[in-house]
């Protein structure tokens, strides 16, 4: 392990000890990839050092979980392809931003051929599902996190479409309602909406009402109704545990459940002040437990069994240290894969319920 300050923390190094504030608020994990948000956040919280896997950059160390972790993260930003989708994806910002801009503060009608175009070409752009994601999250650290994440839920939402085959006017109207479902949120002051500590019970409640924001900004606008309805709805639940009305699933529109599902997937893989990203099986780990009552059993389904299959023969590490790599998938437990240890013997994780996918390599 070394001890480095903010200041020589690289991004793609790995933390090998939980970093935490000098009050003990926890700002990353062991095991978590160093981001430009960890380290700007440590710099704020004066955090004056975090230790990370390795002790030279230029020693194997057995190809550990930190070696192959930065060069993978670095490989992808260093590609000519991410260059180019870094471009585009920088000027979607830009479009989304100035979109609702002018239809907040100005009741301008939302130009959503310009909007598309943008967002269309970044999908087609990408080869495969972890590519996509793969630039996704190198795009992180580097924009706004609200435009990135309505941007972000906007692709993931139109990949949903398209495994449920959907013909190309609903996929456009699928990611129109992805890219404005938190519209609302331009309401809420910065400082609330970024705030890294705990929220208070009114934050928490401004916080909210931002799907009832959104739906007010978008209700006059020239749109689908299922796009405005996507930005009322997409925290309603089946179950009826959802905010701001608990309505069930007969009433919740289709669009705002499978836009619903992107965006909880997006949040939970991406850092957050009080936990660090969630590695993809994680995610799905915590969508079987619940997400069968919280969401339409057709799109949670192929939403879950279309994200474990793009990680099919992928490297992954355990929570107990080892590298593996997925060998089958276990279709009534898509989070729990077989995979196969380096020395070729082979874990049934759907058995063995002390071990985890801790993070995809």
């Amino acid at each position: 392990m070394r001890r480095l300050t903010p200041k020589e923390l690289e991004i793609g190094m790995i933390i090998a000890e939980p970093v935490k504030t000098p009050l003990g608020q926890l700002l990353a994990e062991k095991d978590t990839e160093v981001t430009r948000q960890l380290i700007n956040r440590m710099k704020l919280y004066r955090v004056e050092y975090a230790m990370v896997e390795g002790t030279d950059p230029d020693t194997p160390e057995a190809k550990t979980h930190a070696a192959a972790s930065k060069t993978h993260s670095q490989k992808v930003a260093a590609s000519n392809e991410f260059k180019d989708f870094q471009l585009k994806y920088f000027q979607s910002i830009d479009e989304l931003k100035k979109v609702f801009n002018a239809a907040y503060k100005d009741s301008a009608d939302i130009d959503t051929t310009e909007l598309l175009a943008s967002v269309s070409d970044l999908f087609t752009c990408r080869k495969t599902i972890i590519e996509l994601f793969d630039m996704l999250f190198n795009m992180r650290i580097l924009t706004d996190p609200l435009y990135s994440h309505c941007l972000n839920v906007g692709l993931i939402s139109r990949m949903i479409g398209r495994w449920l085959k959907l013909g190309r006017e609903e996929l456009n109207l699928l990611t129109l309602a992805g890219l404005l479902h938190d519209i609302g949120k331009i309401k809420i002051p910065d400082e609330v909406l970024n705030k890294p500590g705990k929220l208070t019970d009114s934050e928490f409640a401004l916080i909210q009402r931002h799907p009832i924001f959104g739906y007010d900004i978008l209700k006059k606008q020239p749109l689908d109704p299922r796009i405005k309805k996507a930005a009322l709805m997409h925290h309603e639940r089946c179950d009826g545990s959802g905010y701001p009305s608990k309505l069930t699933d007969k009433f919740i529109d289709d669009y705002a459940m499978i836009v619903g599902i992107a965006d909880v997937y997006d949040a939970m893989t991406a850092a957050r002040s009080y936990r660090a990203p969630l590695c993809p099986f994680q995610v799905l780990s915590n969508f079987e437990e619940d997400g069968y009552q919280k969401y339409k059993t057709k799109y949670i389904l192929t939403f879950l069994k279309h994200i474990a299959s793009a990680y099919q023969n992928n490297r992954v590490i355990l929570s107990d240290g080892h590298a593996c790599n997925i060998v089958m998938l276990n279709q009534h437990s898509l989070s729990r894969p077989m995979v196969q240890l380096d020395d070729g013997s082979i874990i049934d994780l759907s058995t063995r319920k002390d071990l985890f996918i801790k993070s995809v390599l």
